[in-house]
């Protein structure tokens, strides 16, 4: 049964967009986010960040706002990432509920109805998840589950999977976030640790109508890399396991070794076997080592306690009054 449902009436309803070289596809995005916006029942405000673009977003976004006035726009001072931009979004959202939404139209922003219609049935989050992955490539859409399927298993928290960024948040839930200290920020997880009440719509992920996504592989790697170490201690636990495999087996070698010995005498030989096994352990020695620094990077980066973003230039949005009742 969901809890008690939120008021429409008299609610403000904030949608953050993080913006990087989208440029392209911003004004068709833009048109059918307002067009949405205007059909809910409720007040709205549009908060556009500006992740350090080296195209023309932020002119276009500019533009945006002549033709629509009272749109908010967080200029940032340089590229921070999208994960950045999003809580710099978050922290200056003023709304009763805050949606999440990419610029790129892969997640439609008609589906933004369903997320608000969740949250007066009383959700404090409400999330989008894909049926589908129009455009993707099949190594992305089988490394994309493959990902979310392994942190269901070895993280803290239960990620959805086939879930993205795009949600809705209720005024505590974003109150919650505002709360996390984080610099190294792994916001997928992070909106599923704060907890509360959550649900989910289905939907088809469109493909990328404009431009070019700057999510390449790499990229993708070390966003999961992120994910992990923010969420699950179980690569040190590989390690130790692996560790105890590699002394246990060393051990029973070397007894082998001392059996054969005795009996057969030693004739210099087992040079190939030698040097499996040193290579073998300095390999497994290498790879802990690697799993300890990213931890202890993770530490060093947090410890520095710097800002998560600097804003170049901010301009409060205007609420936008919900339309007469008929």
């Amino acid at each position: 049964m969901a809890p008690a449902g939120n008021d429409s009436n008299n609610s403000l309803v904030s949608v953050i967009v993080p913006c990087h070289n989208e440029s392209a596809v911003l004004p068709e995005f833009h048109s059918r986010l307002l067009a949405v916006m205007e059909s809910i029942n409720s007040d709205f405000e549009i908060i556009y960040i500006n992740d350090g673009s080296d195209d023309s977003t932020l002119q276009v976004i500019r533009g945006l706002n002549d033709s629509t006035p009272g749109l908010g726009i967080i200029d940032l001072s340089r590229n921070f990432g999208k994960e950045a931009a999003m809580s710099a979004g978050i922290d200056h959202a003023s709304g009763d509920a805050v949606v999440v939404i990419d610029a790129d139209l892969q997640d439609p922003p008609e589906q933004i109805a369903q997320l608000v219609d969740r949250w007066l049935d009383g959700y404090d989050v409400v999330y989008a998840t894909r049926d589908s992955r129009d455009g993707e490539t099949s190594a992305k859409r089988w490394t994309a589950h493959a990902f979310y399927r392994l942190m269901s298993r070895i993280g803290e928290v239960q990620i959805p999977p086939d879930t993205g960024d795009f949600r809705l948040l209720s005024r505590r839930a974003v109150d919650a976030l505002r709360q996390l200290p984080e610099t190294q920020r792994f916001m997928k997880g992070l909106f599923t640790w704060i907890g509360f009440s959550q649900t989910s719509i289905h939907f088809r992920r469109e493909e990328r109508q404009a431009g070019t996504t700057s999510w390449n592989y790499w990229k993708l790697w070390t966003h999961a890399i992120e994910g992990i170490t923010s969420f699950s201690i179980a690569p040190l636990r590989l390690a130790v396991y692996i560790g105890l495999i590699v002394s246990i087996s060393a051990l029973v070698y070397g007894g082998g070794v001392i059996v054969d010995t005795l009996i057969y005498g030693n004739d210099v030989k087992g040079y190939p076997s030698l040097m499996v096994a040193i290579l073998m352990l300095g390999g497994v020695q290498l790879i802990t080592v690697g799993i300890l620094g990213e931890y202890l990077g993770r530490s060093f980066m947090e410890n520095k306690r710097r800002p998560l973003y600097f804003i170049n230039h901010f301009q409060p949005p205007e609420q936008h009054p919900a339309p007469p009742a008929d």
